[in-house]
């Protein structure tokens, strides 16, 4: 299965409910098993759950495993309530995913989709786009 498509797919599907950014945001979290409410620091620390697996991201974010779509839309989650410095140290220290692996590169790429998002400089309706373009390997 292309889970980079089945992401974007499910980004579009979220662009079309009209929330605002920062619940879009961590709904988003959602199809990484990162519940609403305050549980969701339980869920991101074990890793939420896997339900888009499947490959399809392209090579420089791609780590072979069936992980990464709930790798970046749990990194999107976080990143959307704790901030992204926050985050990238946690990926980085905790998760021990350096900026020059496939899932850092991932890691850093959810981050700037939630900053991009949360300032408003990328809309709702453009967010797959960004996604397919960005990380997808159809997208290419």
């Amino acid at each position: 299965m292309d889970a980079c498509t089945a992401l974007a797919d499910s980004i579009d599907r979220l662009a079309e409910r009209g929330y605002a950014n920062r619940r879009f945001l961590r709904e988003l979290g959602r199809a990484a098993g990162v519940r609403r409410g305050p549980f969701w620091a339980l869920d991101a620390a074990s890793g939420g759950r896997n339900r888009l697996r499947g490959r399809g991201f392209r090579r420089h974010v791609d780590d072979r495993t069936d992980g990464q779509a709930r790798h970046f839309a749990g990194t999107v989650a976080v990143a959307a309530r704790i901030g992204g410095p926050l985050t990238r140290w946690l990926t980085t220290v905790v998760l021990r995913d350096p900026p020059t692996t496939p899932d850092g590169r991932l890691s850093d790429e959810a981050i700037e989709f939630a900053r991009l998002v949360r300032t408003g400089e990328l809309a709702q309706a453009d967010a797959a786009g960004w996604v397919r373009e960005r990380l997808c390997r159809a997208g290419t």
